[in-house]
């Protein structure tokens, strides 16, 4: 077993998935600002909400690392001094770099930060990790490429103040190390700069060059197959090999996400690594079942037991999608659970609640009420608030969840 406990590293796409990270459980949330970071489609964070959510996560004694990944071109280089000094004024607490540039100017303008190194950089080999660690490297992010075995070995031969992270959960990346051509080249969209059009994910079919607009399926299928479509990442089972392997930081992928799925996601990885530490055999099934109820591809343990043998989904693009949310738990009064809606309901409706730091359990709503306390039978209108009787307060934040038909 680890000597340190391991850190449950969440995504921030904007504020409201950075207090929901915080609320479910991550030791630490990675974000990006207006600018530099590697995922232009997400929110992110303008100063002030920035400053907010340095605030709200330290209040909880949860880290900030704010990611300034992107291979910034000439014209940019001038805006990032500025930059950096704002972040470090914010108190966040690591700075997320794969630029060598972007390196010499976060030492420059906030020393006192620490650096950890972008999976973006490829770090596949140890002579790599002790490179980026003489120059003042706090922390790398592995390649997706690598097994257990070769993160073991990276382990061994570095410095045991070099901290490892590495993803654990969610989509993977068809090109090495995410550094893809694709998105650029199809759509003019960089995907070295935060801008990916996912051109991975699209269905193909196969044209002869002499007959020009004569298509032919790859598949059987008449739809083209999804060639390149790679499967999600799920490590949750394999919290021991982790730590065992010398990984300190298990990152969850999905800045582009929902809040939702950060709050599901989170809940169910801290579970897992807190099952691990009271001594438990094997991952809860519950935590599973968790992440069974985001939105996924098939998921698969990548590259961390060598090649993968289910690596990809060719028949379509591979979401399952079998819960929503009803509503949001904002508070709690005489027996009554309030909340917001988010998606019409009928009573009788027997919900999924999903509690911060609580195991999942079932709510039904035998008795439905609106905000004046009378007795309704379906709850049709976004954003209303309606009442629920049930035995104990439940935490405000809480989602109500549903199952799709």
């Amino acid at each position: 077993m680890s000597n340190k406990k391991l850190e449950v590293l969440s995504p921030a796409g904007d504020l409201v998935r950075l207090k929901a990270a915080v609320d479910y459980g991550a030791d630490a949330v990675y974000l990006a600002g207006e600018e530099f970071g590697m995922r232009t489609a997400a929110s992110n964070f303008g100063e002030a909400d920035l400053r907010e959510g340095v605030k709200y996560a330290h209040q909880k004694g949860v880290k900030v690392y704010v990611a300034c990944n992107t291979l910034p071109h000439n014209d940019e280089i001038s805006r990032l001094p500025a930059f950096i000094e704002m972040v470090d004024d914010t108190g966040a607490d690591a700075f997320i770099a794969s630029d060598i540039g972007t390196m010499g100017l976060v030492k420059k303008y906030a020393p006192k930060k620490e650096l950890h190194i972008s999976v973006q950089s490829g770090i596949v080999n140890y002579e790599t990790a002790n490179a980026f660690y003489n120059m003042g490297a706090n922390r790398i992010v592995t390649a997706r490429e690598l097994s257990l075995e070769e993160i073991a070995e990276i382990r061994a031969k570095t410095p045991k103040d070099l901290q490892i992270e590495a993803f654990v959960h969610g989509a993977m990346c068809v090109s090495f190390s995410a550094r893809c051509l694709l998105s650029s080249y199809m759509t003019g969209r960089d995907a070295n700069r935060g801008d990916c059009a996912q051109p991975c994910r699209w269905s193909y079919s196969l044209m002869e060059e002499k007959r020009p607009g004569q298509y032919f399926d790859i598949t059987e299928t008449d739809k083209g197959t999804y060639i390149l479509n790679a499967n999600d990442l799920c490590m949750a089972e394999h919290i021991k090999e982790i730590a065992d392997a010398g990984i300190y930081s298990l990152k969850i992928e999905g800045r582009a996400k929902s809040h939702y799925y950060v709050a599901v996601a989170t809940n169910a990885y801290r579970g897992a690594v807190d099952a691990y530490y009271n001594g438990a055999e094997k991952t809860p099934e519950w935590v599973m079942q968790e992440l069974d109820k985001i939105s996924h591809r098939t998921y698969s343990t990548g590259f961390y037991y060598g090649r993968p043998e289910n690596s990809q989904t060719y028949e379509n693009a591979g979401y399952q999608r079998d819960y929503s949310v009803a509503a949001v738990v904002s508070g709690y009064e005489n027996g009554m659970v309030t909340a917001i809606l988010k998606n019409k309901f009928l009573k009788g409706q027997e919900f999924d609640c999903l509690e911060p730091g609580s195991v999942p359990f079932i709510l039904k709503a035998d008795e439905v009420y609106n905000e004046k306390g009378e007795a309704i039978d379906s709850a049709p209108h976004p954003m209303m608030t309606v009442k629920i009787p049930y035995e104990r307060p439940i935490k405000i934040g809480s989602l109500l969840r549903m199952k799709t038909e």
